[in-house]
């Protein structure tokens, strides 16, 4: 009979009440195997190994055996003991084991057949080995017995604390929210065995947290304790839960965690402005869109519950000032929406409203959820460009109008309060031609040239002003002149007309169809009318009809042409158009006679009348190009002598011009000098004559500066009038003196209620002046004395 061995109290003294307890559940049976107990023979072997695959009745039958874990003794731990009744105590008999852990962890006494441990076994890492045992006879090292198969299993004890795998933990919960509102659920995992006793039941509590949050102790579920937490007075919480297994009782194992819990934010707290006034300023030049200044109300909420919406409400300037609201930092910004002006306006007040746009229901008690403040902007003033009213100026002048006619006046002024006399100009760049001028202080718009619409027909300029003590400060405008047409262009033909006529032509045959042209544009449009010019009227071979549609016919008066009589006629024409005045001007048409076939075409012309020579003798290029060289050479030799007859004028170019110094030594007569000029001229350039009168003992060398001006220039009675008609004189005077000479017109003007000042008209008065006084000025004046003052001749001065 086979038995397994039982633990013996003598090698495991470890818990003695327990290995009593487990030596109750252990199902230890004995076998008898049949037959007597002596080894097998060899042919019994032979005959048990062929029988080893049938079911057969096994000599022994193993149950489970249990271990505890977590040995902590010096010697290997006892397991079990294996016994056959075969073994007869003699060492015949040898065990040996195989299976998982067979000589790692386990290990057999091959004569005893006593099982012990070797390692340190946990429950948790592995909870059963599978075995199997054999006995086998020690000499021949047959088996005894078929092996078989057997359980270790590894016993639990409570040697793991509970676990927060997850943990650490992080959750939210809204703020205010009632008591009782889940927050999140926590869990705890324990690794010993839940079949097992109380070593894996858990219980969960909170160390940390309270009285804010509570836990359920069988869930781990985390609710709120406390109502009206208010985010704004503590955002953030540490909960530390713990979970203790046997139940909670005392000597569990217990395993803790952190859970972090925030409050977010819910719409609880109404805006407010931290300032209930505000001073603010600008410039009265800030453009458009510009920024006035920031509002900023403030909200404790955050996130969307912490938006905000700025709106003007109040105030008056509702319609010049607008506001925006920053959405990155939750500011009102205040900008210009209208031009400002000092001079207007000089403040402004301004009531701003702040306001949540994302309310709560369940918080509207707590409101209301805006707030207003007052904004006062002060207007600075600025060093303003002067203003033109109108700002844009539209002209119409007619292109016959008289060089210095004011033609508009210009008007700009300082929109500041000091109010800053304005000088005018005209840009250059706009008026290239300098066909205009402004007066310096008045503004009056001039004309400095004559004008042609034929050549330009609108004229764009610009007109500054700018202020007389500042002089950075210039306005502008545009002046738009547009020149408007009178009749000063005859008509005139389309073109070169040659017409021909057969010797065998008819009379009121039509030879030729003219047309003409007119450079002007009247309003009623052009029309054109033809005759013949008084001196051919009564011509007796050509005649005239006028279409009256601008063409005109000329038809033959009679027949019999020949080329021998007279090979070309020349036809004037008179083309009169119907302009105010009427203006006409003298073409002429070119007649050939020619002979031609009976069908009207032409056969030859006398070509000699108008055709050069298609070739010219050698002599002849040579006579030609003799001329052409005796001319050239003429020509330079009068320009050479022009050249030094100008030289006193001429500046050397390696001369510095600011720094040269030019002497004349001609000395002049005085008022005895009749001949130098006509002062009577000076007098009362309305007299003067149109013959300038030249000196008579030398030649001027340049043209007299003051030459008369035309009758029309001077109508006005305006000496800048005579200025800009002598520049333009000047102007197109191609031998005038340099551009940077000084040129001096002495024209003193006329109308003077105080009538001339000047002494140069007391030679031709009666003047009962005393000069008396000359007398009394010393030797320096003794000349002038004896000339003026009263001398005993009486005889005349002249």
């Amino acid at each position: 009979m086979w038995t397994s061995g039982r633990m013996s109290n003598a090698k495991n003294l470890f818990g003695l009440g327990v290995s009593l307890y487990f030596w109750g559940l252990m199902d230890l049976t004995t076998t008898v195997l049949s037959g007597s107990a002596r080894p097998l023979t060899e042919g019994q072997e032979d005959n048990l190994s062929d029988k080893l695959h049938q079911r057969m009745k096994r000599s022994w039958v193993w149950n489970q055996f249990f271990v505890l874990e977590e040995y902590t003794g010096t010697d290997p731990l006892y397991v079990g003991k294996l016994h056959s009744d075969m073994d007869r105590g003699d060492g015949s008999i040898k065990y040996i084991l195989s299976g998982e852990g067979a000589g790692i962890v386990f290990t057999i006494d091959d004569t005893t057949g006593d099982i012990h441990a070797i390692q340190r076994l946990d429950r948790e890492e592995r909870s059963q080995y599978t075995l199997r045992a054999q006995a086998l006879d020690r000499r021949t090292g047959r088996p005894m017995e078929p092996e078989s198969e057997f359980i270790i299993k590894i016993q639990d004890i409570n040697d793991n604390e509970p676990k927060f795998l997850d943990g650490p933990y992080v959750a939210s919960v809204p703020e205010m929210s009632p008591v009782g509102t889940s927050v999140i659920q926590v869990t705890a995992t324990d690794a010993d065995d839940p079949t097992y006793g109380n070593s894996a039941r858990v219980v969960y509590s909170i160390l940390q947290g309270q009285p804010y949050f509570s836990v359920d102790s069988r869930t781990g579920l985390i609710r709120t304790a406390l109502m009206n937490m208010d985010r704004e007075a503590k955002e953030y919480y540490e909960v530390i839960i713990q979970a203790k297994d046997m139940g909670g009782q005392l000597g569990g194992l217990a395993g803790t965690t952190t859970v972090n819990i925030t409050l977010s934010d819910v719409n609880d707290n109404p805006p407010r402005f931290p300032q209930k006034h505000y001073q603010m300023s600008v410039l009265e030049s800030a453009p458009i869109s510009s920024t006035v200044g920031r509002v900023v109300a403030k909200d404790l909420d955050e996130g969307i519950n912490a938006e905000m919406k700025y709106s003007l409400v109040d105030g008056d300037g509702l319609d010049v000032f607008d506001i925006n609201t920053d959405p990155n930092y939750q500011v009102g910004i205040i900008t210009v929406r209208k031009p400002l002006s000092f001079e207007s306006k000089k403040s402004y007040t301004l009531k701003v409203e702040g306001a949540n746009p994302h309310l709560e229901m369940r918080f509207l008690n707590l409101g209301p959820f805006r707030d207003t403040t007052t904004v006062h902007i002060s207007v600075e003033d600025v060093d303003e460009p002067p203003v033109f009213e109108p700002s844009i100026y539209f002209v119409e002048v007619p292109e016959d109008v008289e060089i210095g006619t004011t033609i508009q006046i210009i008007s700009a002024k300082d929109p500041d309060v000091t109010n800053n006399s304005i000088r005018y100009s005209i840009d250059r760049s706009s008026d290239p031609g300098r066909f205009f001028y402004v007066d310096i202080t008045s503004g009056a718009l001039m004309t400095a040239r004559p004008l042609d619409r034929e050549d330009i027909s609108w004229h764009n300029i610009t007109v500054l002003a700018m202020e007389l003590n500042n002089p950075s400060q210039v306005g502008s405008v545009s002046v738009t002149v547009k020149v408007l047409d009178v009749n000063d262009n005859a008509p005139e033909f389309a073109r070169f007309y040659e017409a021909f006529v057969c010797e065998n032509a008819k009379a009121g045959q039509l030879i030729q169809t003219v047309s003409a042209i007119d450079r002007d544009d009247p309003q009623e449009g052009q029309h054109f009318y033809y005759s013949l010019a008084p001196e051919a009227a009564n011509n007796p071979n050509f005649t005239l009809r006028d279409n009256q549609d601008n063409t005109a016919w000329i038809l033959t008066r009679r027949s019999g042409f020949r080329q021998h009589e007279q090979n070309t006629f020349y036809l004037p024409i008179l083309i009169s158009d119907n302009g105010r005045p009427v203006l006409s001007s003298t073409g002429t048409l070119t007649v050939h006679v020619c002979s031609c076939d009976e069908e009207g075409m032409v056969m030859s012309c006398n070509a000699e009348a108008y055709v050069l020579p298609v070739s010219l003798s050698r002599g002849a290029l040579i006579a030609i190009l003799a001329c052409i060289f005796v001319l050239l050479v003429l020509v330079l030799l009068i320009l050479s002598m022009r050249r030094q007859r100008k030289q006193p004028y001429i500046i050397d170019e390696e001369e510095n011009i600011h720094e040269n110094i030019v002497r004349y030594d001609d000395e002049g007569g005085g008022e005895e000098d009749t001949e130098a000029f006509d002062i009577a001229a000076m007098w009362n350039p309305r007299e003067a004559q149109l013959v300038v009168k030249n000196r008579q003992d030398m030649l001027p060398e340049i043209e007299s500066l003051s030459r008369y001006v035309p009758q029309a220039c001077v109508m006005d009675n305006n000496v800048h009038n005579y200025v800009l008609a002598k520049l333009y004189e000047a102007d197109m005077d191609l031998w005038a003196p340099p551009f940077d000479s000084l040129q001096t017109y002495m024209f003193e003007g006329n109308g003077s209620v105080a009538e001339s000042l000047s002494s140069l008209q007391s030679v031709t008065t009666d003047s009962d002046q005393s000069y008396d006084y000359l007398t009394d000025w010393g030797p320096r004046f003794k000349k002038l004395a004896e000339m003026y003052g009263a001398t005993d001749s009486s005889g005349a001065l002249w």
